[in-house]
This record gives structure tokens, C-alpha cells and sequence, in this order.
């Protein structure tokens, strides 16, 4: 649907969708954590929505900047993780479970309010206004899905994980999270090798249509 787009236009309508969803997710596992005790976030200043406090130089500027340029069609990234202290938790596992939850669920939130921003711009019909939001709700429902499909994936240390690990025994999950020191270069091998395309390819697809139809697209 942006293939007419230059790459200036591509970036404009990308920035906010991108930084939102970022940002927003991880002020989510925040958010959540205090509810379970741990004001950790809180008292770093994490907790706020403003994206200078979250932004990682490489996974929100530089890797999301390069999919874009490069017209992979995947776009991704990922903030500084807001710090949780498990220690403060009555009941750690099941708190983890749940701060790990709050992420990949916002993202869903957040790609069905992108949804209804784009049903707006399809009612309006008036070009100059319809387009923008048509576009930017766009990058938003796919940006938001995309990291939802992805931080479900049980790869430590993504959100996915932190689920699982909660459901496995105290042994088993502590062998599992062993694997957290290889998740980042486990998630480069299958962008790499294009797995991980293959792996989210149908679940994405899927999702999109179900959006893109809220949107009355």
C-alpha cells in the first residue's frame, strides 16, 4: 500500500507509529510491575511517555531506519528495557508473567486504536486529511503486530519467554533462561536467514487482514 511513497514520505508517516509502539510497550511492563509492587521504573523515570527516556540508540533509530531504507517490508525495534526487580514481587513468577504480558498486550491495544485512526481517515473522504491517517494507521496496526508476533516468541529474553519460564517448573526455568545470553544473536540468525519472516509470515498476515478490516480497509 506505500510502494508509491518516497522514502521521505516512508519515514514521516513510520517516526510516530514506531517510537509510540516502542515506547508504549515498555511503559506497559512498567506500569504493571509497580501494580505488583516493584517501583523500580518508577523511580528512574521510566514511567512517562516521553520517548526520550526509553529510546535505545540501536534498536529504535538505527535498526528500525535501516528496515525502512532498505524497503524490507519487516519493520522492528525496541527500547531500553524498563528495570523490574523481581525481588519486590509477593509472588515473582506470576508477577513476571504478567509485566511480561503487559507488553504485547499494549501493542494490541494500541494497533486497534491505530485501526480506528485510519476508519476516521476513511470516513472523512477528503484526500488530503484520509491519506495521512489511512497511512499512518497502517504503520501502526503493522508495527504494533509485528512487535507483539515477536516478543511472544519464547526467546530469552523476549516477553514470550518470561511467560513460559513462569509455567515451568523453578528448575527447568532456570535452565531455560540460560539461553538468554544467545536471544539477541538467535533473533539476528533468523532475521538473517529470513526465518523469522517465515515463522510470523501467516500469523501476521492473518492479523493484518483482521485490523486492516476494523479499519475499513
Amino acid at each position: 500500500m506505500m510502494d508509491e511513497l518516497t522514502l521521505i514520505q516512508r519515514i514521516v508517516v513510520w517516526l510516530l507509529p514506531v517510537v509510540f509502539a516502542i515506547t508504549v510497550h515498555e511503559v506497559a511492563h512498567g506500569w504493571v510491575a509497580r501494580q505488583y509492587g516493584d517501583k523500580t521504573a518508577e523511580r528512574q523515570g521510566r514511567l512517562t511517555l516521553n520517548p526520550l527516556k526509553h529510546i535505545d540508540p540501536v534498536g529504535t533509530i538505527i535498526v528500525p531506519g535501516l528496515l525502512l531504507i532498505t524497503f524490507t517490508g519487516f519493520i522492528f525495534g525496541w527500547a531500553k528495557p524498563v528495570p523490574v526487580d523481581g525481588r519486590n514481587f509477593k509472588n515473582p513468577k506470576k508477577a513476571m508473567m504478567m509485566v511480561a504480558l503487559a507488553g504485547p498486550l499494549s501493542n494490541l491495544l494500541m494497533a486497534i486504536a491505530w485501526a480506528l485512526l485510519a476508519r476516521i481517515g476513511v470516513a472523512l473522504n477528503m484526500e488530503f486529511v484520509s491519506m495521512p491517517l489511512i497511512y499512518s494507521g497502517v504503520a501502526g496496526i503493522t508495527i504494533n503486530l509485528v512487535l507483539a508476533l515477536i516478543n511472544m516468541l519464547p526467546i530469552p529474553p523476549l516477553d514470550g519467554s518470561r511467560i513460559l519460564s513462569g509455567l515451568l517448573p523453578d528448575y527447568w526455568a532456570w535452565r531455560y533462561n540460560q539461553l538468554e545470553r544467545w536471544g539477541f544473536l538467535i533473533l539476528l540468525v533468523l532475521l538473517a536467514t529470513n526465518t523469522l519472516g517465515m515463522i510470523l509470515g501467516y500469523p501476521l498476515y492473518y492479523a493484518q487482514q483482521l485490523f486492516f478490516s476494523l479499519a475499513g480497509l
